[in-house]
């Protein structure tokens, strides 16, 4: 279904609170070439599944033409596409694709969950509380600084830049956790083996000395 839809250290300034560095070259590249491949991604779709994609007009359209285009009028199509995907949240359309192509229901339901979370935190800011107890090395102040810019984006309408950077900085702690969880499973499970392994060749060297 379719719808429209760093860091200060002077506290006392408000101006210099709201600024966040702007993000490095490398960065924004890496940004730019993800976008891009989101786009790719939906024009791939077919039409039916496009149409349940929860785009603005504007980009649904684009998508579609570019659906039609081929070789350089399709290349500029797609900048075009490209240019639209920097002004929107990616977060709904990555986790709709997700579903379409057959992802874990876990990472898709992680994926609500930090949205979710980052909703939570545009309501209340008191919920940093809450992602310090999950995440103890989440940078408290570039969060609050982030939540600042992303409310006043929406007063204003702008393009949801600080509202984006909430999302991957959550997404970043949580894949970090995540990862460590598996290494220390990893960890766990070699351990279990390496234990199994010293058991067994002391049974073995007990039946060898028996049979002596």
């Amino acid at each position: 279904m379719r719808s429209d839809s760093p860091h200060s250290s002077h506290p006392g300034h408000d101006e210099e609170e709201d600024f966040i560095e702007p993000p490095s070259k490398s960065s924004r590249k890496r940004e730019m070439h993800a976008l891009q491949d989101l786009g790719e991604q939906l024009v791939a779709l077919s039409s039916d599944r496009l149409k349940k994609m929860a785009l603005p007009d504007a980009l649904y359209e684009a998508v579609r033409a570019a659906q039609g285009f081929k070789m350089e009028a399709r290349r500029r199509q797609m900048q075009y596409v490209g240019k639209l995907m920097r002004k929107i949240d990616p977060a709904p359309i990555q986790a709709q694709l997700l579903v379409f192509s057959g992802k874990s229901a876990a990472e898709v339901a992680k994926m609500h969950r930090l949205e979710r979370l980052r909703e939570q935190l545009l309501e209340d800011d008191k919920v940093i509380g809450t992602l310090v107890e999950l995440w103890p090395q989440v940078d408290v102040q570039y969060l609050r600084t982030l939540r600042r810019n992303a409310l006043k984006e929406r007063e204003t309408a702008k393009p949801p830049k600080a509202f984006r950077e909430i999302f991957r900085v959550l997404r970043e702690l949580q894949d970090a956790q995540d990862a460590a969880a598996e290494d220390d499973v990893a960890v766990a499970s070699q351990g279990a083996q390496d234990t199994q392994g010293s058991e067994g060749a002391e049974g073995e060297n007990g039946n060898l000395d028996a049979r002596a």
